[in-house]
């Protein structure tokens, strides 16, 4: 009775529990088969020689790729590379008074363009005028002596001289008698020896009077001499030279522009009172811009003049320059720690100031000894390039080189491709060296 009551009081084995004891097992022999897998593979690995097929073998097995090919062509390529930059004005000019005075007028503002000739500002030039008409007075008197000199003498100036000749000889005659009667009345006492002292000095007065006039009369008759006419003509130069002296420093009080420009900024105001010398304003040449742009460090002293361009600007979306670079300047910029290149601008748009901020492409041609393929012929493996070419319908790889990425095309170098070999630009992405493949399409144009 006990025995049985013992059984009794026992669990019985659930049905989960009886799951869970199946479950157990199954896993248990799963993981022996697949150490008894594992085993016989290394023992296989170990015991069996290196025999695995190659790459090319296994891409012998694949079936026929379909590609595109195109026929390899030399090119020239153009290699494009951006530059930015500068306008700066190719010439400004610091327009300056030349001669003293008080500032009259202004007639331009700063942004006013100004053609060449054109008055600017003006000076008070009173002061100019009266010494102006003081040597034009000059040059008339100097003018009429010289004019005189060549003349000669006129006919009546010669008679008014004969007969003050005349008129001076008879007083030179009278004293003389005089004389003669006073040395006759000192020999009988009537008079003193002091009255004949006298009438001594009066003919020696008549005597000297007579000469100079007699002088006069021959230089009359003469006529002047080649040497006083040139002295006279010498005097009617300066005198000339005077009157221009006197137009040009009143010329001067009109401040004019030597060439077209825009005007910068301005010095003086009406009112001002300046010395010579002094500065009014500052022009910039309107017609001539010069562009610096920047190289990068890698086309450093690499770069020559004449190099072509093509300029564009932020301000003037509507705007596309072509120039050429017209020098190199043998330094770097101060800040940039870059070599600057100058590109002329003959006639630029009006709009085109300087300062301004400005783009540039440059265009530099590629080795023509190059091939030059479009960018999907490119296949990256690792570290390397290759484009793939067709040989007795299996694709052929080929290391290449990268010259210069000029967007859709690539110009490459290698040594292992040649003129006219098909070169794989659709479905290379999927070949192997070796491969078979299929031309469905073969190209026969080709950018370059």
């Amino acid at each position: 009775m006990k025995t049985s009551e013992s059984h009794e009081s026992l669990p019985k084995p659930s049905a989960r529990s009886r799951h869970l004891k199946h479950l157990k097992r199954s896993q248990l022999g799963l993981l022996a088969l697949l150490l008894l897998v594992g085993g016989g593979v290394v023992v296989w690995r170990t015991f069996t020689p290196a025999g695995d097929p190659s790459p090319s073998k296994i891409a012998q097995a694949l079936p026929p790729i379909p590609v595109e090919t195109v026929a390899l062509k030399r090119g020239e390529g153009v290699r494009r590379i951006q530059l930015l930059g500068q306008v700066e004005a190719t010439k400004s000019a610091t327009l300056r008074t030349q001669t003293a005075g008080t500032v009259e007028r202004v007639l331009v503002e700063v942004g006013d363009r100004v053609t060449p000739g054109m008055t600017i500002a003006t000076l008070d030039d009173a002061d100019q005028q009266l010494v102006l008409a003081e040597a034009r007075a000059k040059l008339a008197q100097e003018r009429s002596e010289l004019a005189r000199l060549e003349v000669g003498t006129r006919p009546e100036i010669i008679a008014q001289r004969r007969a003050e000749l005349r008129s001076a000889q008879a007083r030179e005659r009278e004293a003389q008698e005089n004389l003669k009667r006073y040395e006759e009345l000192v020999a009988a006492g009537a008079i003193s020896e002091k009255a004949l002292l006298e009438e001594r000095a009066t003919v020696d007065a008549t005597r000297g009077e007579r000469l100079k006039v007699q002088a006069a009369l021959a230089e009359a008759t003469a006529g002047p001499t080649r040497e006083e006419i040139a002295a006279q003509k010498a005097s009617v130069a300066a005198a000339e030279s005077a009157v221009n002296q006197a137009q040009l420093t009143l010329a001067r009080t009109q401040v004019k522009a030597p060439a077209s420009g825009i005007v910068r900024s301005r010095e003086v105001s009406t009112g001002d009172l300046v010395e010579s010398r002094d500065p009014v304003l500052t022009l910039v040449n309107s017609n001539e811009l010069d562009v610096f742009l920047e190289l990068p460090e890698q086309l450093s002293g690499s770069i020559t003049p004449g190099l072509p361009v093509e300029l564009t600007a932020r301000a003037l979306p509507n705007w596309r320059g072509r120039a050429i670079i017209s020098g190199v300047v043998p330094a770097a910029n101060a800040a940039s720690r870059r070599q600057m290149v100058r590109v002329r601008l003959q006639n630029p748009p009006q709009n085109l100031l300087p300062k301004m901020a400005i783009a540039s492409e440059l265009q530099l041609q590629v080795d023509p000894s190059s091939f030059v393929v479009p960018r999907d012929a490119l296949v990256r493996r690792d570290e390397t390039w290759l484009v793939y070419t067709v040989v007795d319908g299996k694709a052929v790889e080929a290391k290449v080189k990268l010259v210069v990425d000029m967007g859709e095309t690539i110009a490459i170098s290698s040594n292992q491709l040649q003129v006219g070999q098909p070169v794989v630009v659709r479905g290379g992405e999927a070949l192997m060296h070796g491969a078979p493949v299929q031309v469905a399409e073969q190209n026969t144009k080709q950018e370059s």
